[in-house]
């Protein structure tokens, strides 16, 4: 590593903090959702393969890219392609495009985790009406001053860590948080487990259903492997180029990969008996979060302090993801625009609060603001999800596959041959010449509805 660039100090360092990039709001309650109303079990076997085939791959070959340059994302290729195919450092600037879109809704989420953090501590949503709950919602996000406030406290929080630097901020911060975050979603488990009634909830989990396996659940199941893991926008790439030279990084990749699923699980296992036990209906996304969960944890004893931990624990996943997005644009403004890395966080947590005003007000002010038919926040997470994260993870899987090839891939995948990885190296090269793209490829006509 270049000694006047930042970096992951320790080899825990690089793996909490590539896991807190992984791990999202996505694993607290669209993972356990998609398992339970998708075939359960059956639906859970679609998305490891799925995971290994498609997500693995890509979050391999980007880390790779990242450690092999030791730059941003746009950097990378221009370090890495040969100097006559000037197209390839194309792919950075998707995924600075798509990490401005993501954040300007993901953070507007955040925003109101955070606050109900604030409403569980004070009682104010302690109530077991789901309809109290559901007004209580529409309170907030419908409030374009208390909605704005709470975005720019969560890019603000984030800003704060990312001006510290990798290893003093993201690291620091990361091996804090993820620790905190499995034992406070083991001790949600054990309580929820321990309710009556909650092996409804596991049933709902795991129980297999093949009859419910399709052809359009199996590509869910791809996409979501896909995006969960974060690829495809340039964060692992980015986080890649500060790895420890003498990091495995298929063995890092895989072990993320796994821990990211154990939290998905650990959170259906929190969340789905304590639903079932009081007889709720489990629902998608927000209507969950923020109107189910509530009127949930108030139904049982001590359900105030459950209830403030569930939203510490989702605001600690939130942070996370966070993170590692608002990493890309200041990585790129501070090493290709000469802007130390304080001016290039204000920078860009002032582009992603601008850019974040329509997408927070969607609920309210700018709820008729259409485009496609679709409002600023559903606009955004449509292009950055159904059109450039897909399409940024097919360019790298081509790059790999095709131009950088297979004896570098060799190189970096065995630490120059200290490792014994031929068959794991064999298999992901593979994978990204000829499988992995026909899968996204596959999954984004479907996301933009041409089949």
């Amino acid at each position: 590593m270049s000694s006047n660039r930042d970096g992951f100090t320790s080899t825990f360092g690089v793996l909490v903090a590539t896991l807190g990039s992984a791990v999202g709001l996505g694993n607290i309650w669209k993972f356990p959702y998609m398992t339970g109303t998708n075939g359960g079990a059956s639906f859970l076997i679609v998305y490891i393969l799925a995971t290994l085939l498609v997500a693995l791959p890509v979050m391999i070959t980007e880390i790779m890219l990242g450690r092999a340059s030791r730059a941003n994302a746009v950097t990378a290729f221009e370090k890495l392609a040969p100097k006559s195919q000037k197209f390839w450092p194309v792919i950075g600037y998707m995924g600075l495009i798509s990490a401005v879109l993501i954040l300007a809704f993901y953070t507007g989420v955040a925003g109101w985790i955070f606050a109900y953090i604030f409403k569980s501590i004070s009682g104010s949503i302690n109530n077991t009406d789901p309809a109290s709950a559901n007004a209580a919602f529409g309170a907030l996000v419908s409030n374009p001053l208390q909605a704005l406030f709470w975005q720019w406290l969560v890019l603000a929080w984030a800003g704060a860590i990312i001006m510290l630097g990798v290893a003093k901020g993201i690291e620091a911060a990361t091996k804090k948080l993820m620790p905190i975050l499995f034992l406070l979603l083991i001790l949600l488990c054990i309580r929820s487990l321990t309710l009556p009634g909650a092996m409804e909830g596991v049933k709902f989990l795991f129980s297999p259903d093949f009859s419910k396996i399709s052809a359009t659940v199996i590509l869910t199941a791809v996409g979501l492997a896909f995006f969960k893991l974060s690829v495809g926008m340039g964060t692992m790439l980015t986080y890649g180029s500060y790895f420890r030279n003498e990091q495995n990084i298929p063995l890092t990749a895989t072990r993320v990969m796994l821990a990211d699923l154990s939290v998905s699980l650990l959170a259906g296992l929190a969340i789905f008996p304590a639903v079932f036990s009081f007889g709720f209906e489990p629902a998608a996304g927000p209507s969950l979060v923020f109107m189910t969960i509530p009127a949930v944890f108030a139904s049982m004893p001590f359900g105030q302090f459950f209830m403030a931990l569930f939203f510490v624990l989702a605001a600690i996943a939130a942070t996370g993801a966070i993170l590692s997005i608002l990493e890309v644009p200041v990585a790129m403004l501070s090493e290709r625009f000469s802007f130390s890395r304080k001016q290039a966080t204000v920078i860009s947590i002032g582009v992603i609060g601008l850019c974040g005003i329509p997408a927070t007000l969607s609920m309210s002010v700018t709820a008729d603001w259409k485009l496609f038919g679709l409002n600023p926040f559903d606009l955004f997470d449509y292009i950055s999800s159904n059109i450039l994260l897909p399409l940024g993870g097919i360019l790298i899987c081509l790059f790999v596959g095709w131009v950088y090839g297979l004896p570098q891939l060799q190189k970096q995948l065995s630490n120059d041959g200290t490792l014994n990885n031929g068959w794991v190296i064999k298999a992901v090269f593979m994978l990204v010449r000829y499988i992995t793209p026909a899968l996204i490829l596959v999954i984004m006509l479907k996301g933009l509805g041409l089949f």
